[in-house]
């Protein structure tokens, strides 16, 4: 790695670099300055704790080190008493919770940017989506999940989207709750029924077509097994904010190895988190330091196909949820991957090598380099340059001003790289307080069974009628005798209706 000046000495430079690191407040220390291929120990480059709610990125190409920078951020961060969110697409950020390995490579790690590394372990809860996988339950009832975050995951067209959202309307101010997606089809399939259709009147702008696309969606997405993800008991984001007994922040690992495959479900739901927290939490301005710092991993998975409102939704939590004390950092393989509203308020940046071995990936370097601050170093150089472990960053001061580009040689975590054994997760999960709250899924009465009410006044030859086995959804909801109270209660409210925030998602505290 090489950098050039137009004038005036190197050091000089490095000596600036390193000056604009110097902060007086509690610091992440990140690692030491890189100039002209020398690490230079005695230059720190640091993140003020009280600028980690002004949100960030870490970007960079497979195999870069990004999963060790998260780790060595959560550990600071939990050591100063933040709690943090870090979601394991992988599984082998569990390795968190126990005490790293000391080795050749980390001794020389440390030495070389002036590290006092000492093994430790940090105070992890682990989820799991649905329960698939090793991990607490995490599970969100439909109602709460709202219209446009579902719609993501369904893969619905902006008018399928707008539609999704007159059908949730629909059974908030009918009372009608959606716990699981039984519940949901089973409110589509009345809607689309004989009976059903003239509540669609009453709706309006719903077709029977585009309701009976829905239906079909939803019945396709729940064979793929995502069933298991929406349902109570509810997981309350508040489990979030805690920390650990001796003051350390509490590290809470979402274990998504087992639903990789899944990509549109688990970076929704992610969404969903976000915005709960969002959506429950108080106004508290610019802290001392943040409640919580969540780590938003393989964020591309989050904008890919999203529609124009989606975005918007996003930008705008983004934007808001800093004064909550909330600081959202977006992990991803190049910035082009965050839209520009959202990638402009990300005022901390980590930014690990870009290859260039395409015209594609060129362009991305060239852009890449765009959204830094004037430097005087060669960065399509240097970016390119980096080894494993290595990036350029600037993050905002303690007065909010960015820093200088600072090549950087980062900081060894100091717990284990890599996944701790089964059996030792299996005993952290099995021993949590929180696993006999949310282990086991409850199948409360709510729209489903409400509309499969037995018919009380069934005729003489109904009643005679040969039984038909196994009816389908269809014929079980017109066979009910929810129809006919919903029939006589058009234009009445029968449920106070559920008040939705930004993305759609219920406000109702759980």
């Amino acid at each position: 790695m090489s950098g050039s000046t137009p004038s005036g000495d190197m050091s000089d430079a490095a000596t600036t670099i390193a000056g604009g690191y110097a902060f007086e407040g509690p610091a992440l220390d990140l690692g030491a300055l890189l100039w002209d291929g020398v690490c230079l120990p005695e230059s720190q480059i640091r993140i003020p704790l009280s600028m980690l709610n002004r949100h960030g990125l870490v970007a960079g190409a497979t195999g870069t080190g990004k999963t060790k920078t998260l780790q060595l951020i959560a550990e600071q961060l939990s050591a100063q008493g933040v709690p943090v969110f870090l979601a394991d697409i992988k599984g082998d950020v569990s390795g968190i919770s126990a005490p790293g390995e000391e080795n050749e490579k980390v001794r020389e790690r440390a030495a070389a940017v002036g590290q006092e590394w000492q093994g430790k372990g940090f105070p992890c809860e682990f989820y799991a989506l649905g329960g698939i996988g090793p991990g607490i339950p995490l599970r969100a009832s439909v109602t709460s999940f709202g219209p446009v975050l579902l719609s993501k995951v369904l893969q619905l067209n902006q008018t399928q989207e707008q539609s999704l959202g007159l059908i949730f309307h629909y059974a908030d101010s009918k009372g009608l709750e959606l716990v699981d997606l039984k519940d949901l089809r089973a409110v589509v399939a009345f809607l689309t029924s004989d009976v059903g259709k003239p509540e669609l009147k009453g709706i309006g702008g719903l077709s029977s077509v585009t309701a009976g696309v829905i239906l079909r969606a939803l019945t396709a997405f729940e064979q793929q097994g995502a069933g298991e993800f929406f349902g109570e008991p509810e997981f309350d984001t508040s489990e979030f904010l805690r920390q650990a007994p001796d003051g350390r922040g509490l590290v809470s690992v979402l274990e998504l190895a087992a639903v990789q495959q899944k990509p549109q479900l688990f970076s929704t739901f992610l969404m969903w988190l976000l915005a709960d927290l969002f959506n429950d939490l108080p106004e508290v301005g610019d802290l001392d330091r943040p409640k919580l710092v969540f780590f938003f991993d393989e964020a591309h998975l989050l904008f890919n196909g999203a529609s124009k409102a989606f975005l918007e939704s996003i930008t705008q939590t983004v934007r808001l949820i800093r004064s909550k004390g909330v600081g959202v950092f977006f992990v991803t393989q190049v910035p082009k991957d965050v839209p520009v509203d959202v990638l402009a308020q990300l005022g901390n940046r980590v930014q690990h090598a870009l290859r260039a071995f395409t015209p594609d990936d060129a362009k991305a370097l060239r852009a890449t380099v765009k959204t830094f601050p004037h430097s005087p170093y060669d960065l399509e150089e240097v970016l390119t340059g980096l080894g494993t472990g290595e990036a350029v960053i600037t993050v905002l001061s303690e007065k909010g001003a960015p820093t200088p580009v600072a090549a950087t040689r980062l900081r060894a975590p100091e717990s284990l790289m890599g996944p701790v054994g089964d059996e030792a997760l299996d005993r952290a999960v099995k021993s949590s307080l929180l696993y006999g709250r949310y282990a086991d899924a409850v199948d409360r009465e709510s729209a489903y069974e409400k509309l499969q009410t037995p018919v009380v006044e069934a005729a003489p030859e109904v009643a005679a009628a040969p039984e038909k086995d196994d009816p389908s959804l269809v014929e079980q909801v017109v066979g009910s005798g929810m129809f006919k109270s919903l029939a006589r209660s058009i234009g009445t409210q029968l449920g106070r209706e559920i008040s939705r925030s930004i993305f759609g998602t219920s406000r109702r505290r759980r």
